[in-house]
C-alpha cells in the first residue's frame, strides 16, 4: 500500500488511532489525527505522547472542527462510531475510510488467524496465542487484545504468525482484510447500541469470511444459534467445534475428554480434570483453541502441554484474594449478559452465596437470561452505572428484590464486603460496558482489585 506524501486522516486518539498514525508516518505519509475530545481532558501520560508525535511531524485536531477535503484515506479506530460527522463527510466526498485493522493487515506478510464472537474470544485468541509461541516463537497476538495490529505489524517475518482478536467494531470497515483462518466462536445480543439491529451486527461478524477461499480454514460452533446461518456465509473449508455433537470433522467433547478429529483420526488431547481454567464456556474456548491450532497444522502434544498449563486471562474471572473469609472475583470482562451468565454459572460451582456488582454502560439489551439464574445462588446484587434503574426494575420483574444501587464504584464494594459473611463470594461481573465510567473494562478491573486489596481485614 503506497501512502507516501498522502494525506492521511487517523479518527480516534487512543490505542489503535495511535499506532495506525505511527504506521502511516513510518510509510511517508502526512498524518493528522482527529478526536472530539480537546488537549486538555486527556491525561497528562496522553498529553505527552501527543507532543512526541507532534515532534515527528503528526498534527492534531482535538475538539476542533475539521475539514475532510484535503484527505486521500480516513483510517477510523474501532471504538470510533461510522455515524460521526468527520467519516460521514468523508463518504460523501468519496474519501475512502478503512479500519485500522484493515490498514494494518495491508502490511503483514505472516498468516493472520483471526478469532471473533461475542464472547469467549479473549480466552480463547490468549490461549491460541500460547500454543502457536511454543509451536513458532515469532507469533504476535494482537488486535482487540494486547498491542494494536499497526503497533506490531512492521515486526513480524513472513515467517511468523498472527492472532488477532477482532471485534464487531474492527470487522465493519474491512475491505481486503483476509485469514488464513477464522473463528466464530457464537453469535449473542451485544452492541446493538452501535449495529442497532441483530442482523447488521451478524453482517460485521460475517465480514471475517469476506475474503478467504477454498484453501482458508472457519472454525464454527455447531450449537450457536446463528451456526446455520454462518456456515452459509463461510467461504473457506469449516471445521467446528461442538460440547455435545461429534462434527465430521473438527473438536468435540465426549465424556470428560476432549477430542478431534479433523485429519480423518479421532484423537484424544486432554480431560477436563487436566484443565486449569473451569467452567463449560471454558472448556468451549479450549475446543475452539483445538480446532484453530489443529487446523493450522500445531503438533498435538505442543497443544495439549499449552491447555492444561493455560492459566485464564486477567478479569475473567480472575480470583483476587480472601478477606475475612470472603473470596473475591474479578469477572470485569463480562461487558454483556451472556458472559455474566458464564461466568455466574462457573462461580456457583463453588456453593457458596455470591454477593454481586453489576451495571455499566446501556447497550440496550435485556438482562433478564442472567436474572433468572440469581435464585439460589445470589445472596444480593449491588448495582451502578446507566443501567442500574433497568437491572433493579428486572429484577423485580422476574421476582428477585435483593438490590442496591450505587452511586460510586468503591461505595458498591465496600457495603458488599461490609455485609458480607465467612464462606461467601463477592463477584465483579458487570453484564455491562464499562466506558459510562471507566476507560475499559481493564480499568474497571483493575480498580476493583486495587480497592479489594485495601480493605480492612
Amino acid at each position: 500500500m503506497n501512502i507516501k506524501d498522502k494525506n492521511i486522516l487517523v479518527v480516534g486518539n487512543a490505542r489503535s488511532g495511535i499506532g495506525a498514525a505511527k504506521l502511516a508516518l513510518s510509510q511517508g505519509a502526512k498524518v493528522c489525527i482527529y478526536d472530539h475530545k480537546p488537549y486538555s481532558e486527556w491525561h497528562i501520560s496522553m498529553q505527552q505522547e501527543i507532543d512526541r508525535m507532534q515532534d515527528q511531524g503528526v498534527t492534531f485536531c482535538l475538539g476542533e472542527l475539521l475539514d475532510v477535503r484535503d484527505f486521500t484515506l480516513v483510517i477510523v479506530s474501532p471504538g470510533v462510531p461510522l455515524e460521526i460527522d468527520v467519516i460521514q463527510k468523508a463518504r460523501e466526498k468519496d474519501i475512502k475510510v478503512i479500519g485500522e485493522l484493515e490498514f494494518a493487515s495491508r502490511f503483514c506478510k505472516a498468516p493472520i488467524i483471526a478469532i471473533t464472537g461475542t464472547n469467549g474470544k479473549t480466552t480463547t485468541t490468549t490461549l491460541v496465542g500460547e500454543i502457536f509461541k511454543q509451536y513458532n516463537p515469532h507469533t504476535y497476538v494482537v488486535g482487540n487484545i494486547g498491542k494494536a495490529f499497526s503497533e506490531e505489524v512492521l515486526s513480524i517475518p513472513e515467517t511468523g504468525i498472527v492472532v488477532a482478536e477482532v471485534s464487531s467494531f474492527q470487522l465493519e470497515t474491512i475491505e481486503f482484510f483476509h485469514p488464513r483462518i477464522s473463528a466464530l466462536l457464537n453469535i449473542t445480543p451485544d452492541h446493538l447500541n452501535r449495529h442497532h439491529t441483530m442482523k447488521n451486527y451478524c453482517h460485521c461478524k460475517y465480514n471475517i469470511f469476506k475474503n478467504q477461499n477454498k484453501d482458508d480454514f472457519c472454525i464454527l460452533n455447531i450449537k450457536d444459534t446463528y451456526f446455520k446461518e454462518a456456515k452459509e456465509k463461510a467461504k473457506g473449508t469449516y471445521i467446528e467445534f461442538s460440547l455435545q455433537d461429534v462434527p465430521e470433522r473438527g473438536a468435540y467433547l465426549i465424556g470428560n475428554g476432549l477430542y478431534e478429529n479433523i485429519n480423518g483420526k479421532e484423537n484424544f488431547i486432554c480431560s477436563i480434570e487436566e484443565l486449569k481454567i473451569k467452567g463449560t464456556h471454558n472448556v468451549e474456548n479450549a475446543l475452539a483453541a483445538v480446532a484453530i491450532t489443529t487446523a493450522f497444522g500445531v503438533p498435538l502434544h505442543i497443544i495439549k502441554n499449552s491447555l492444561i498449563t493455560f492459566k485464564g486471562v486477567a478479569h475473567r474471572t480472575e480470583y483476587v484474594t480472601t478477606k475475612k473469609g470472603i473470596d473475591f472475583f474479578n469477572d470485569s470482562k463480562a461487558t454483556n449478559t451472556d458472559a455474566a451468565v458464564a461466568g455466574l454459572i462457573g462461580l456457583s460451582s463453588l456453593n457458596k452465596p455470591i454477593r454481586l456488582i453489576a451495571g455499566g454502560m446501556d447497550k440496550h439489551t435485556t438482562f433478564k437470561d442472567w436474572i433468572r439464574l440469581f435464585s439460589g445462588h445470589v445472596k444480593k446484587v449491588y448495582v451502578i452505572g446507566e443501567t442500574k434503574e433497568q437491572i433493579v426494575r428486572e429484577c423485580i420483574e422476574e421476582g428477585y428484590t435483593s438490590t442496591q444501587i450505587f452511586a460510586n464504584f468503591n461505595d458498591a464494594i465496600v457495603t458488599a464486603y461490609e455485609e458480607g459473611s465467612e464462606g461467601e463470594c463477592i463477584l465483579l461481573s458487570p453484564a455491562c460496558a464499562s466506558w459510562d465510567m471507566f476507560e475499559s473494562y481493564e480499568q474497571r478491573g483493575d480498580l476493583f482489585k486495587e480497592i479489594v486489596n485495601h480493605l480492612e481485614g
